[in-house]
Parts: C-alpha cells; structure tokens; sequence
C-alpha cells in the first residue's frame, strides 16, 4: 500500500484563509482507509466571522439587484465546470465515487447554481420582492396595504451531509446568495475536501465578493452560540442532530429560523395493476435498484421501503435479485464498478448495526453483512459493504418503519390491499419522496390524496412517461425539496420558494403613492 499526503485543509472566514490548530480531525480514503487529510477549527474567532459576514457581505449582496446575485452564481458555476476534472477525480479520492456518482454530485452542483442564475437574471433589476397590487384598507384607494420581503440582515449558516459535498453546499448557497443573505457553509467533516477545493477555486478567481460566502472545515465549536434572530440555520443531517440545533440556548432565545432535513424512510409503492415485464415494471425495478446503489445507497431520497402487492411478490423478489446481481462492485476507479465504498468507518458500522437489527424482523432475499465479492481490491481495505435486500416478515414490521440504514439496503414489504398499503407507507412518519409505479390513474389519484400529506415529494411513474423518468432520486432544482415529520418539516429549493426561507415578509399599510413610490412600482 502507497503512503498519501497527508493534506491540512483551510477554512474561509472573516476574508482570510485560516488554518486551525492542534492536530484536527482526520480524513480517510473510503477505497482505501488511508488517512489523507487533517481539519481543525480550534482558535477561530467565530464571533468575529459572524461579524464580518454580516457587515461586509449582507450590504454588498443587498445592493446587487437580482440579476447581478445571479451573473455572480454563474461565475461560481462556470469556475467549477472549468475544474470539473479535478472535482470529479477529487470525489472520487475523498469519497469513494464512481465517476457516475461522482457526476451525480459535482454536476448537480453546478446545474444547481446555474438554474437560479437564470432565475437571477429573470427577476431583473429588482432587489427585493413585492406585491405589485395593493390590498385596500379603507374606503379611501388611498390607504392600502401591500407586502414586501426583504432579506434578512443575518448569514445564513448551512451545515451540510457527508454524501453530497458538492451539490448539498451548492444548493444551499444558491438560494442564500440569489435572496440577498451571506452564507458560512460548514461540511461534514469526513468529506471536506471536495468542499475546500471549490471554496478555493471561488477564492482564487475572485468570483464572490468578500463576505458573502464562508467555509468551515472542522468542528463547528461555538458557532451557533452567536446566532441572532436575523440568522437563519439550514441544516441536512440526522433528526438527533436537529433536535440538538434545535433546542440550543441561543437558537430558542433568539427565535433563529431553522430549516432541515433529516432522516427519511422513502418508499417505492408498486401498484397491483401493472402487468409483469410492462414498460411500468421494468422502470420500478431499475429505479429501485439504482436507489440502493447508487452513491452506496447513502442518498436522503434512496429507497428504503419497497411496497409489493403479494400476488407479484415473487416475481419482484427473482427480478430485483437479477438486478441487483448486474451492479458490479469495487474500486471506484476501476472502469464498469458502479458501486464503491461507504463514506467513512463510522458510516459503515452504522449500516452494518441497522442491518443486523432489522435482520430481527425480516429475512434476507440477497446480500450479506460484509464486503461480499468486489472489482478491482486486492486487499480487506476501504469501507465497502455489499447490497442487502431484505422481506419483511408478517405481522413483525414495525421497525422497517422506524430505522433508516443510510446504505445499500432496501426492504420488500408486501401488501393486501389499497387501505393496508397506505397504513404501512404513513408508519414512516413523513418521507421526502415516495414513488408510485402504477398504470392505473384512480390508483394514482387515490395515491396522491392519501400520501400527499406525508411527503415532500411524489413520484409518478406510468408507461406514459417511464421514458422521460429521473427517478426519485434526482432532486431538480425547480421542485421543492424536503418533508414534513421525520424527515425534518423543512422545505429547500422549488425555484423561488427556496429564497423564502431568507427573507422576511412585511405588510407594510398607508399612502398608495408613497409606498408604491418607495417599492419602485
């Protein structure tokens, strides 16, 4: 085994590249468990980065009307296209990525920051939202009301995952940046460096001003100790690591907007119509076979729960086992692997634990817990765990409805009817996505009015358009993203919803003239 260097990431605050002291954390190569790379933020002043971020960056960004916050986004995108090589190879070393995967999060990055550049340039010279008519008050049309949202006068901190450094960051800055609030973006600590290098790339050609965009690697020590009401936290991670957030001395004081997205037991519902081998079939088992691996199955929107009516069972059980079979695993690097490692050790004795527990309560149909038989490794290293399909057994599934294994492992559970079916896909308790694979459109229908309230997202697949389907996991930019319950009662993206979330709606009441004057309409 070859030595790698051992690299010191940076963080960006307060205008500086800053680099913490003490050893710091470690980071390791998932194909490899090599350590290559040190993180620390011990003696940061984060005080002082707030500071700076809101004097400097909220009034350089509030002066920019929308157009010029979007020319400035596809800066951002253009720069990471530029390197996208680099990035892709990065995310691979740093992550375990396919190159496949790898696009997934780099690409969906820089589309991200591309579509609401578009939307920056759409929304024009304006600096703000308002309503053009006004609402009357009085019997004089004089005296009304209209509603104004500005942004608000904080930074919006954003603490992403570990597995999509990339396009998790993007995202987020993207709505941040384009509604007019600075941002300091904290990755998880295991994949930072993909997230280091496209903060530097953005440093070293100069495409955001100072302030408006921060980047801690490490620990977050005291950061959220010095939110104010005027800040906003937007966090994707696990629901205990929310409940903390939540309920943190100055977040609960200060009444400090928090957005997340947390765990998500999503479903895949197969309806009782769709005809063996149709265009419908097909499309489910391929889509659920990608949601258990693509990105090792560490996807908020994967697949966890697989919805089968019991007449098909068997048939779901044989093709989804032949297509799981065809997923070749092993050294990302290696061309034909579409499978790597987990992203850490700690993630895979995570899913490994979860496994064993559901094991409890359900039989395995394909898989094992451990490495099984990989491409391209010579050795025992990386943190690889095979794809595990699992039935639940009768009458004893309660967990399957309770625990998310953050991997490659899905669960056949079968149904009897419409009504025991929807029971079932509500025990999870809120999704970000489920998807139906149906024929039939009263299914659907029935679907969507009794789902519809437990999800962010519903995902319709028929043979009308399996042909034009992304999947469930492909979250758009121009869809909301998010769910209520478990998976955290927080909503991103959606194209202008997602600036929302940083803006505070006023109603503001008087003279017509005066206040359509001071609006610019």
């Amino acid at each position: 085994m070859t030595t790698t260097k051992v690299t010191q990431l940076a963080s960006f605050l307060g205008g500086e590249k800053l680099f913490g002291v003490g050893e710091g954390s470690p980071l390791f190569n998932p194909s490899t468990g090599q350590e290559i790379a040190r993180c620390s933020t011990k003696g940061f002043d984060f005080a002082k980065a707030f500071a700076y971020a809101r004097h400097h960056g909220g009034p350089t960004l509030r002066a920019m009307n929308f157009a010029e916050r979007g020319a400035m986004l596809q800066q951002m995108a253009e720069s990471l296209h530029a390197h996208r090589e680099e990035l892709l190879e990065l995310s691979t070393f740093s992550g375990g990525n396919t190159r496949g995967d790898a696009k997934f999060d780099v690409d969906g990055a820089i589309g991200t920051l591309s579509y609401y550049a578009r939307l920056g340039a759409k929304k024009g010279e304006a600096k703000f939202d308002a309503e053009v008519e006004p609402i009357k008050l009085s019997r004089s049309p004089r005296y009304v009301g209209r509603h104004v949202s500005l942004p608000l006068t904080g930074v919006a901190i954003h603490i992403n995952a570990f597995n999509f450094p990339a396009w998790g960051m993007a995202e987020k800055a993207a709505c941040a940046l384009l509604a007019g609030m600075p941002v300091i973006s904290k990755p998880a600590t295991s994949t930072a460096i993909l997230a280091e290098r496209m903060v530097a790339i953005w440093v070293e050609e100069k495409v955001v001003p100072a302030g408006c965009f921060s980047l801690v690697c490490g620990s977050a020590g005291d950061m959220l100790d010095h939110v104010t009401g005027q800040d906003v936290i937007a966090f994707t991670g696990s629901a205990n690591t929310a409940a903390i957030i939540r309920e943190l001395k100055s977040v609960r004081e200060n009444s400090t907007r928090v957005n997340v997205e947390a765990d998500s037991l999503n479903a895949a519902v197969l309806g009782a119509d769709v005809e063996f081998a149709s265009p419908t079939w097909n499309t489910f088992l391929q889509e659920v076979a990608k949601d258990m691996t693509q990105k090792a199955g560490q996807k908020c929107t994967a697949i966890r729960r697989i919805f089968v009516p019991v007449a098909a069972l068997d048939s779901v059980k044989a093709d989804l086992c032949e297509e799981l079979s065809m997923v070749k695993i092993g050294n990302p690097q290696m061309k034909g692997v579409r499978m790597g490692p987990l992203a850490s050790q700690a993630q895979l004795q995570d899913v490994q634990h979860g496994v064993t527990r559901l094991m409890e309560e359900c039989e395995v149909v394909q898989g094992e817990v451990g490495r099984g038989e990989l491409a391209g490794m010579e050795d025992e290293s990386g943190f690889f765990q095979s794809p595990i399909l699992l039935l639940a057994k009768p009458s004893t599934t309660s967990l399957v409805h309770q625990l998310e294994v953050f991997g490659p492992v899905a669960t056949i559970i079968p149904y009897q009817s419409a009504s025991e079916l929807i029971e079932m896909v509500r025990a999870g308790c809120g999704s970000l996505v489920t998807s139906v694979y149906s024929d039939s459109r009263d299914f659907a229908e029935e679907m969507m009015f009794a789902l519809a309230p437990f999800n962010g997202r519903i995902n319709f697949a028929s043979k009308k358009v399996v042909e034009h389907s992304v999947g469930p996991g492909t979250v758009l930019p121009n869809l909301i993203h998010g769910g209520p319950g478990r998976a955290g009662g927080g909503e991103e993206l959606g194209g202008e919803k997602g600036l929302k979330l940083y803006w505070q709606r006023t109603a503001l009441q008087g003279d017509e003239p005066m206040l359509a004057k001071m609006l610019g309409l």
